[in-house]
């Protein structure tokens, strides 16, 4: 058992889209930066005096050989050639260790400024985590971080603990996916989760596709030059870099047009259709190079992808995904769903106490545009209520919100896995210790 409450815990939430740290106790986290890294290859630079850079990777050079990470938005930001950006998430479960193990490096290190070694660690992880992936986060955090004690909660759980309720339906719609998981007495019921590959990252590709459709050709912050003719006017200069990935130009354009998404979409009140939304009034953005582009329809065609996937087959040049799309459920099919294969007594309640948690469901009217599509798919008995916290930071870092309260309860300290006990019974004692 660990007993060490005097210090206070370190919360990490390493979602799809963004990383979330900091402290527990505190109403936000402290460092909020990109999950995707910046990698080059060295294999000819040889440059033997930054070997900390390269620690972890050096022993299992079997295919990668060296690589230099770069992590965090400024070090993205900064365009360096042949520079891949690549993400350790794919579908919601690690796939990289070695990257993960650079974001924690960074979070600890360069944002947070502790020593792992003297505070408690609270991960969030997602529903369906696999007990391998566990077992290698808790092998990873005792022994590399050598952290006093460990526990990993579930995505859904901290939703709930967020907004004060042990038993609800959780909502999660993040960068690279939404699941929908029902919470009762503080534990997911595995077998009632759905999940979805349609979030943020999808409807932002959808956008930029869109526009491209429309002749819109987002241009990166460095592909060009801003130079003053006349005081308050500019002009632009064109910069050409050959040797800039497929990948970082990507990973710029989205990054713009995530902000266009984030500025002028909303979910539609009724289902999306050509006709209906040809002549709505367009919003202006004007993008970094000055350009000033008219967003109309795609404003409600964008988020209404995520109460009807199959629209991403209209949209040109999203055909890799528009297969998948086409057998994907809506939001409001998967909430049935998942509530129907819940137990009898508990459905009434999960119906009154729905949760919307993460980035993508922060979306303006997307809370009542569920709220009514459930009212007319859910049995007459039900009161649907969808709850989303008024606050657009709450609803964006819930999960990380939620570990920052369990984390700092008093009743929660009997509960962490301690280094102690991961050395007396090992890695799989997790299963046991975080349910």
């Amino acid at each position: 058992m660990y007993g060490g409450d005097e210090v206070s815990a370190i919360v990490i939430d390493l979602g799809s889209h963004t990383c979330k740290a900091g402290y527990a106790g505190e109403d936000a986290p402290k460092a909020v930066f990109p999950c995707v890294v910046g990698s080059v290859d060295q294999m000819e630079v040889d440059n033997p005096d930054n070997p900390e850079d390269n620690s972890g990777s050096a022993p299992d050079s079997k295919s990668k050989g060296k690589r230099k990470l770069y992590v965090g938005s400024q070090a993205l930001g900064y365009r360096r050639d042949l520079m891949e950006v690549i993400s350790p998430i794919k579908d919601g479960m690690v796939v990289d260790w070695d990257i993960v193990e650079n974001i924690w490096d960074h979070a600890f290190r360069e944002c947070l400024l502790i020593d792992p070694k003297e505070h408690p660690m609270l991960l969030a992880e997602p529903c369906l985590n696999t007990q391998q992936q566990r077992e290698k986060a808790a092998e990873m955090m005792f022994e590399k971080y050598q952290v006093p004690a460990l526990f990993l909660a579930k995505n859904a759980v901290l939703t709930s603990f967020a907004s004060g309720r042990a038993t609800s339906l959780v909502v999660d719609s993040g960068g690279g996916m939404t699941t929908v998981a029902p919470v009762h007495d503080g534990y997911v019921l595995q077998k009632a989760v759905a999940t979805s590959p349609i979030g943020g990252e999808i409807l932002t590709d959808c956008l930029i596709k869109s526009l491209e459709q429309k002749g819109v050709t987002i241009k990166p912050r460095y592909s060009f030059k801003r130079k003053e003719i006349r005081p308050g006017e500019f002009q632009i200069v064109d910069l050409d870099f050959p040797d800039t990935t497929e990948s970082y130009k990507l990973y710029c354009q989205r990054a713009i047009a995530s902000d266009i998404k984030e500025c002028v979409s909303r979910a539609p009140d009724t289902p999306y259709d050509d006709s209906s939304y040809s002549n709505i009034p367009t919003t202006s953005y004007e993008l970094p190079d000055g350009q000033t582009i008219e967003v109309g329809a795609d404003r409600f065609k964008i988020p209404d992808i995520i109460f009807n996937p199959s629209l991403v087959q209209t949209i040109p040049g999203m055909e890799s995904f528009a297969e998948t799309a086409a057998s994907l459920r809506g939001l409001p099919q998967m909430v049935i769903e998942s509530i129907n294969k819940c137990d009898v007594d508990i459905r009434r309640e999960l119906f009154s106490s729905i949760l919307l948690a993460g980035g993508t469901a922060s979306m303006q009217q997307l809370k009542e545009r569920l709220e009514k599509d459930l009212l007319e798919e859910s049995p007459q008995a039900a009161r649907v209520k969808v709850l989303a916290s008024g606050n657009a930071t709450e609803r964006r870092f819930s999960v990380w919100i939620g570990g920052s309260i369990l984390a700092s309860l008093g009743s929660f300290q009997q509960m962490w896995f301690s280094k102690s006990e991961y050395e007396e019974h090992g890695a799989s004692y997790v299963q046991r210790k975080c349910p």
